[in-house]
């Protein structure tokens, strides 16, 4: 069977094609390099379904295939999903603990200790008092600063008690934002769903949505900074995305499933919620300055007897029960009598101030680990990161030699189709016509 003498220029045409979409493929890449989220794109070839020669066609009398040149197979994403996987748990873990870490630092902040300001300050100036009374129990003066400064330390406890509770109040109202209808995780979700839907459309046409993929892949590590993120291929392009410990996926395919009720979802909404609970580490020095309020009300209610120094055994509730008048600084009624002042002055140092020492040095310790925890979480996030970049990111060194090879096959290509087209020329236009 000849072969027609149009082949070559098919193949030529072929190739001319190819590496055309080779540099198209490049500049995109290109074009693209500096854009967060995108994944470079590689062109896949393949050869293209040979001519069939019957039997002579070579020597011996034998048939033969006859390459065609190539095919573009497809405009593969060079995507590890392993990387992505851990990429997505660093992300989540570093969520996680950035939020429990600025929590804490607030925390850290308002117990302003140690300083001129801080409770301990106010307590050691709460015993000065009495310790001063005890020696002029009979002076106006003493009498009221120790009044004066049983206030300004029950005012301290109190305040500090609803910075804290504060803490938690924007830890509860910031969880809120990010899980409304308008926060960020339902907006990536509606957008996961049409991107799904479009993914899925797109495939079955038999094309390549490279760039929709990388917008679905952004999203899902969004996703991961605010709780855990686990992805199920459905199938076609369709996935199905489970947000943390949600009872149905957040998305499957195009449906949408939001809000739902989250308990330990890990990530920056897993941390909002532990500062906001009453048992999360806010919570706990709360209670533990709930109990120095209510050992210092006892204690000093004990020694000071009828009427009590202190009202209430809680934080914010604690107030001072008693004016100057009705101040006791000594029993038995004797001139100059300051056993009760004495008493309340060998407090220093004793439950009270123990309790809010372990506060502080607990506070100190949580915070310490939280920020460790945080640096820790950040270098592994840049780590995963960095390697998810080595395989999807785009090397312009790379990129600029595949420009060159696609050029040089470009050019290649040209010149075959060229020389097929002066053979043909040749072969049309001048056959038969011998001595002209």
């Amino acid at each position: 069977m000849p072969v027609s003498g149009f082949s070559g220029l098919n193949v030529a045409l072929r190739g001319l094609m190819a590496q055309q979409r080779g540099l198209d493929v490049t500049g995109h890449n290109i074009a693209n390099a500096e854009r967060p989220g995108y994944t470079r794109q590689e062109l896949v070839t393949s050869a293209a379904s040979p001519l069939l020669l019957k039997a002579g066609a070579v020597n011996g009398g034998y048939g033969a295939l006859l390459g065609q040149g190539v095919e573009v197979d497809e405009y593969r994403r060079i995507r590890d999903v392993f990387l992505d996987l851990q990429a997505r748990a660093q992300m989540m873990s570093a969520g996680q603990h950035e939020t429990t870490a600025e929590a804490m630092g607030r925390a850290e902040d308002v117990i302003a200790e140690p300083g001129d300001s801080g409770l301990g300050a106010q307590l050691a100036k709460f015993w000065d008092a009495w310790s001063t009374l005890s020696s002029n129990p009979a002076s106006t003066a003493a009498r009221s600063a120790v009044i004066g400064q049983a206030q300004t330390l029950v005012a301290g406890i109190r305040q500090l008690d609803a910075n804290l509770a504060q803490i938690q109040t924007l830890a509860t109202q910031e969880y809120t934002d990010l899980t409304s209808a308008s926060g960020p995780v339902r907006r990536a979700a509606d957008e996961l769903g049409r991107l799904d839907a479009a993914i899925t459309q797109q495939l079955s046409a038999g094309r390549s949505p490279n760039d929709l993929l990388d917008r679905r892949d952004e999203l899902l590590d969004q996703l991961s900074e605010y709780g855990q993120v686990s992805v199920t291929d459905l199938g076609g392009g369709s996935i199905s995305v489970q947000f943390g410990d949600a009872a149905a996926p957040l998305t499957n395919g195009a449906t949408v499933t939001w809000p739902q009720a989250l308990t330990a979802p890990g990530g920056k909404l897993g941390a909002l919620l532990g500062v906001a609970s009453p048992t999360g580490p806010i919570g706990a020095r709360r209670a533990d300055l709930d109990t120095v309020a209510s050992q210092l009300a006892s204690t000093v209610n004990a020694a000071h007897g009828a009427p009590p120094f202190f009202s209430g055994t809680t934080a914010a509730g604690l107030t001072v029960a008693v004016t100057s008048a009705t101040l006791v600084v000594g029993t038995g009624g004797a001139a100059g009598a300051n056993d009760v002042a004495l008493a309340v002055a060998a407090l220093r140092g004793g439950t009270a101030d123990s309790t809010y020492a372990n506060l502080v040095r607990a506070l100190g310790d949580d915070t310490a680990t939280a920020r460790a925890s945080a640096n820790t979480s950040v270098t592994l996030r840049a780590a995963a990161l960095e390697r998810r970049t080595e395989v999807s990111g785009v090397s312009m060194d790379e990129e600029m030699a595949n420009m060159i090879r696609f050029q040089r096959a470009y050019q290649a290509s040209a010149r075959v189709m060229s020389t097929m087209d002066e053979a043909l020329d040749t072969l049309i236009n001048r056959t038969g016509r011998v001595g002209l």
